[in-house]
């Protein structure tokens, strides 16, 4: 057993990013020549890979002023980044307000609150986007009030992944990754990574994952055809799309729950599972490769009964 050294921190923000990457053999067995790793960004203290883009936002606009002691921070959110402001907040003395769909998983709505977070909520119908209009009527009605990081606009969200996680990715695999993926949110963790990954020196395709249909339960991922693009999204970044459907991501979960021992999201599974249809295609057509895969967050977080839940009695 290999034992890293442990290490000590100042701040619960210094224990965001280098998380690690573990090996999938047993989701991954039909393409035996190909390695697939799994990014566990569940590893953030936040419990999610939202920790890192928050954290950058915030650290940015405390730097240049736009974000003060004197002013709240309110963005809108499906959950994680959420949480993360959260969290990040009560270490930085800054005071948070979430607006989220009300059909957002009750434990991301309990840990917020847990920091001391004010929560508003938006019409569930809507999902993310009609969050984002109500968050954007409230900071224009008063806006000396806020902050208003806006994670699908700001540059800071896509720099923390081209800073931190495409960094990592190359340090620990750079001289074997031929496939990167991620799912499609806000975007910034495909857009900064594959920008960071496009300037190694070997060719690296970046496929990025999105839900199949407009009306679906991975929660976090946005069906961008008939959703909000986020300004930060640029199309000409990702070699290719991949739509994943709900039920095989709820399906991958649950298999990486009980054949890897690591129990995620469902947008984790849906990553997952176009991960491993790449990992299956490169070992027929070169019979290797090394499949990196962000894996995003815990599944604990989605215990509460939802919707799309097919046969799950909690």
């Amino acid at each position: 057993m290999t034992r890293v050294p442990s290490r000590r921190i100042d701040s619960v923000i210094d224990a965001v990013g280098n998380t690690p990457l573990v090996r999938l053999r047993h989701v991954a067995k039909d393409a035996p020549g190909v390695e697939v790793y799994a990014k566990l960004e569940l590893a953030n203290p936040g419990g999610s890979v939202k920790d890192r883009a928050a954290l950058r936002m915030m650290q940015d606009a405390l730097a240049d002023g736009r974000l003060t002691r004197d002013k709240t921070l309110i963005d809108s959110t499906s959950g994680n980044t959420g949480v993360a402001y959260s969290m990040l907040g009560a270490a930085l003395g800054v005071r948070v307000k979430l607006v989220m769909p009300m059909n957002v998983s009750k434990p991301r709505k309990d840990i917020a609150r847990a920091f001391g977070t004010e929560i508003i909520f938006s019409d569930p119908m809507e999902g993310s986007d009609g969050a984002i209009r109500d968050v954007r009527a409230i900071v224009a009605a008063s806006p000396d009030t806020y902050f208003y990081p806006d994670q699908y606009a700001n540059p800071s969200n896509p720099l923390a992944h081209y800073d931190g996680t495409g960094r990592e990715i190359l340090d620990a695999v750079g001289d074997k990754i031929t496939h990167f993926v991620a799912g499609l949110g806000t975007t910034g963790t495909m857009m900064g990574t594959t920008r960071r990954l496009k300037e190694h020196a070997r060719p690296i395709r970046c496929v990025a994952v999105e839900p199949s249909e407009a009306l679906h339960g991975l929660e976090g991922l946005k069906h961008l055809e008939s959703s909000l693009v986020p300004p930060i999204y640029d199309p000409r970044i990702p070699d290719e799309i991949l739509h994943v459907t709900t039920e095989d991501g709820w399906t991958m979960a649950d298999r990486l729950a009980r054949e890897e021992g690591l129990h995620v999201g469902h947008s984790s599974g849906a990553n997952v599972f176009a991960a491993v249809k790449i990992a299956e295609r490169a070992q027929r057509e070169s019979g290797g490769g090394c499949v990196v895969v962000i894996v995003c967050d815990r599944g604990d977080r989605y215990f509460a009964p939802m919707k799309w839940e097919r046969r799950y009695v909690w």
